[in-house]
């Protein structure tokens, strides 16, 4: 009986792996009918097309691959072939002159023979495919000397094209560093959208050319501001990871900012944002720092186009995120010009409509696809028609209500990208930032209720791992689904706890979304999973990503043991009683175990 549990403990239902090496996202096709591993040449040498980005991404992978010497917290067992050491990796690509945009051909195949006088091979329909696969590559190396796993073939390509980090820079502010190393590590995760939600009512922290006022007076100090150098090199850095850099400015709502250099064009700035005595219904923003421009100043539409057409020119990405979320009635009640309108029969939605009227054919004449949080279109109180929204330019951004908003938004036709708070906000859990709230004076023993997180509880790994974005929609419908974004808002956030606020969660998203969160059977494989990210987690870490630990390093050590079922009862429920395991599984098994 022990002998049997010996080799079912490690069977690919329970195992880190069900193969000795770890590639994390999981590829789609990973074939690798004898593990075995071969030296790595000191040699070693990548041949490529000329292309700078490439250029650049193979000299950081060829000293990554010589030096990093990764020593896995679980040994491979796996035979080392007494074939010469493998002296290159020859990579070849379709097409070297696609651009770095939404919908780019990120898939590649890699090669790695068992033999070293040949060469492992890296083909890709585009550079940014080559880049993934570079990505896959390191992870396939490890030791010292460096040794690199053999006999294999990988065919991989995402499920969803869209699949990013959100963070917001205003409400905290992030240093330059900081950005780029979440770059860094969205590229080792295969993610490739960094949405920068930039300005908020809190702070103002981007310098724009033609309204330098913004920043000079809305951030939160001289060295607290993006220049145009800051941005460029963000940027750079972007696609020399293969991350796309989408900026977002939010507005009319989430503006007080903007009032300390134009207060005439914003309504209810820097008011207490909940009045006493006053419903939530009628607050004037759904947390501390209020304003929301005025549609019904000419002078609004003067500072936005030159907002528009800054960042436009600093972004060069063809998305842009012009927010329209949460506009509250009350901000803009508040306002004289507003009340004049309201009392002729005028609506708070005709003067969004207004707004969107006037900036999104602004925005899409720059050639840029315009995305909007889901509210533009979903709000109770305070929305647009449909056919202000041509789905030709408009993607939405669900964050409420999970499946049910996704459902509603594209069965308007809409295309969508998934950040559900319930889901996908990295934030909540943590309590709350007011001051003074009485929810915290109860005595011992008093149901905390939320804890102040109006999102709470914490959104674990398995959690986020667990879910499918396209949950409830046909085929059809299920093509709207652009991909998602885990989102990082500020309140309660900065450099200091940004990577293990972010990772490995946001790991969790970046397999789901490649190669999705199930087996070849269809069953869920957050199980086995769990192993997985545990060793990618430290390997993150010892690339400088400061992810959180998920589970203590005893159950890391022994796979399967930490799991709710004792691996040969899943092993049973699996296989069946009687079960005759197959003969190439028993040499699987015996390579991982010893």
């Amino acid at each position: 009986m022990f002998t049997i549990f010996l080799l079912c403990s490690t069977i690919p239902e329970i195992s880190a792996v069900g193969y000795p090496i770890n590639v994390w996202p999981k590829p789609t096709t990973f074939l690798w009918t004898r593990p075995q591993a071969i030296l790595l040449s000191p040699n070693f040498t990548f041949s490529h097309p000329n292309h700078p980005y490439l250029t650049a991404a193979v000299n950081r992978y060829l000293r990554q691959v010589l030096t990093e010497h990764h020593d896995p917290l679980v040994k491979p067992r796996l035979n080392l072939t007494s074939a010469l050491p493998l002296s290159s990796l020859i990579i070849t690509i379709t097409d070297v002159t696609s651009p770095l945009t939404h919908g780019v051909n990120e898939s590649y195949t890699l090669t790695i023979p068992s033999s070293g006088s040949s060469n492992a091979t890296l083909s890709a329909h585009t550079v940014w495919g080559a880049l993934r696969g570079l990505e896959t590559f390191s992870q396939l190396v490890y030791s010292r000397p460096s040794i690199v796993a053999s006999g294999l073939y990988i065919s991989d390509v995402p499920l969803f094209m869209h699949r990013g980090v959100v963070l917001d820079t205003s409400r905290n502010y992030y240093p330059v560093e900081d950005l780029l190393r979440l770059i860094k590590a969205m590229s080792m995760n295969k993610l490739n959208v960094f949405h920068w939600h930039i300005t908020d009512s809190h702070s103002f922290p981007v310098v724009l050319p033609l309204e330098p006022e913004l920043a000079g007076k809305g951030a939160y100090g001289e060295e607290m501001k993006y220049t145009a150098e800051d941005v460029k090199r963000v940027v750079e850095f972007g696609m020399e990871y293969g991350v796309r850099i989408v900026p977002e400015i939010d507005m009319p709502a989430h503006t007080g900012s903007w009032a300390e250099a134009y207060p005439e064009i914003v309504t209810c700035a820097n008011m207490f944002w909940w009045p006493a005595e006053v419903e939530w219904a009628d607050r004037f923003a759904s947390e501390p720092g209020t304003g929301q421009l005025n549609p019904l100043n000419p002078k609004t539409y003067e500072v936005v186009k030159n907002v528009i057409n800054d960042v436009a020119t600093m972004f060069p990405d063809s998305f842009y995120h012009a927010g329209a979320d949460e506009i509250l009635p009350n901000c803009w009640k508040v306002d004289p010009s507003i009340q004049t309108f309201l009392s002729k029969n005028g609506t708070l939605s005709q003067i969004l409509e207004m707004f969107v009227n006037s900036t999104l054919p602004h925005i899409t004449s720059l050639n840029r696809t315009v995305i909007y949080w889901e509210d533009v279109l979903l709000d109770s109180s305070i929305k647009v028609s449909p056919s202000v929204l041509p789905p030709e330019n408009v993607i939405l951004h669900t964050w409420n209500n999970g499946p049910n908003n996704i459902k509603k938004v594209v069965e308007s036709g809409y295309r969508v990208i998934v950040s559900s708070s319930d889901f996908y906000y990295l934030d909540c859990g943590h309590g709350g930032f007011l001051g003074n709230d009485s929810q915290y004076d109860q005595p011992p023993g008093t149901d905390p209720g939320n804890g102040g997180s109006w999102c709470e509880p914490f959104k674990t790994w398995q959690t986020i791992y667990n879910y499918d974005i396209t949950y409830g929609l046909n085929e059809t419908e299920s093509k709207l689904v652009l991909g998602g974004e885990v989102a990082l808002w500020s309140e309660q956030a900065d450099s200091t706890v940004m990577d293990p606020r972010i990772w490995p969660r946001a790991s969790a998203m970046a397999e789901a979304l490649w190669s999705g969160n199930r087996d070849e059977t269809g069953k869920k494989r957050y199980a086995e999973a769990t192993d997985r990210l545990n060793e990618w987690r430290y390997r993150m870490v010892t690339r400088g990503i400061g992810a959180e630990p998920i589970q203590p390093l005893w159950c890391v050590k022994n796979p399967g043991m930490c799991n709710t079922v004792h691996p040969f009862r899943q092993w049973l429920k699996h296989y069946g009683p009687g079960t005759e395991m197959k003969p190439e599984r028993k040499d699987m098994q015996r390579l991982q175990i010893g």
